[in-house]
């Protein structure tokens, strides 16, 4: 097991309290040797699809950020919420509510405005945007563009960083780019599901050896994640939340002990401000 004095991160997953496992999950990942989280909400469409407006999104947040308070009193290091709007909404609003993609992009954009409040009171400690990895037509894809710059532009003022889900790429320079416009640096630009190589934003690498094993020799700044959905209908779906202290003894035994710094000390602090050691007692909980 990871020594004890050691932060480990997982800088994605979703925890369900009501119909997942929730906080069992979250014991889980402390019994092997976890240490940190950071809970994204789960997509809005889990309350129902009928949201007309941006408070609507406020349920989903706020019970995140109860479950999130749950899971740091558990932890001997802490967790922090990430709020916005799940990219895959625009397909449900335009497919199945027949709105149009301008005003899918507007009401999503709602949302975030709303979620950036919750980062300007402390509440949360980024964004979550995106565009979807899957074909649409150019229309929503623009309006998915149009949200996500959006994001960046809430980011660059509160200073915060945005986790992105978007396509399958190992090249995202332009996107990055849009961020640097909107005065985001880069590497606050975080994008989650990535293999071990990425240019342009920080990539938070899905924990499978092959990629972790890339992102460790490439000595680039990363992160490591499960995406953990909680979801009892897709109980094997992506990474379970033990994996990312079993990669972090696999990294370990074969010698990467620089790159389990620099993805759960030294890219914390680079892309969200946060100390991952002085927020550990290893004795304890919730230090």
């Amino acid at each position: 097991m990871t020594d004890p004095d050691t932060p480990v991160l997982d800088n994605h997953l979703h925890l369900n309290p009501d119909n997942g496992r929730g906080l069992a999950a979250v014991d889980d990942f402390r019994r092997l040797g976890g240490t940190h989280l950071i809970v994204v909400n789960k997509p809005s469409w889990h309350l129902g699809q009928d949201v007309e407006g941006g408070e609507e999104f406020r349920p989903v947040f706020d019970r995140t950020l109860d479950v999130v308070a749950e899971a740091a009193d558990r932890l001997p290091g802490t967790a922090w919420p990430v709020l916005g709007v799940h990219p895959g909404l625009v397909t449900r609003l335009v497919d199945d509510r027949g709105l149009s993609p301008e005003r899918a992009g507007d009401l999503m954009i709602e949302g975030l405005e709303l979620a950036a409040d919750y980062v300007a009171e402390g509440e949360a400690l980024g964004l979550k945007s995106g565009r979807p990895h899957y074909d649409v037509p150019e229309a929503v894809w623009e309006a998915s563009n149009r949200v996500m710059r959006r994001a960046f532009s809430l980011g660059a003022d509160l200073d915060c960083a945005v986790q992105l889900h978007t396509e399958e790429s190992e090249d995202l320079t332009v996107v990055a780019g849009w961020a640097e416009e909107a005065g985001l640096p880069a590497h606050r630009v975080v994008k989650h599901y990535a293999s071990g190589r990425l240019a342009g934003p920080t990539p938070s690498v899905m924990s499978e050896k092959d990629w972790l094993r890339e992102a460790a020799e490439r000595g680039d700044p990363f992160l490591m994640e499960t995406d953990f959905v909680d979801d009892p209908d897709r109980p094997g779906a992506v990474l379970g939340p033990k994996t990312v202290p079993r990669r972090v003894d696999w990294l370990e035994a074969e010698g990467h002990a620089e790159a389990i710094r620099t993805a759960h000390v030294e890219t914390p602090r680079l892309v969200y401000g946060v100390d991952t050691e002085a927020t550990l007692d290893p004795g304890g909980e919730n230090g």
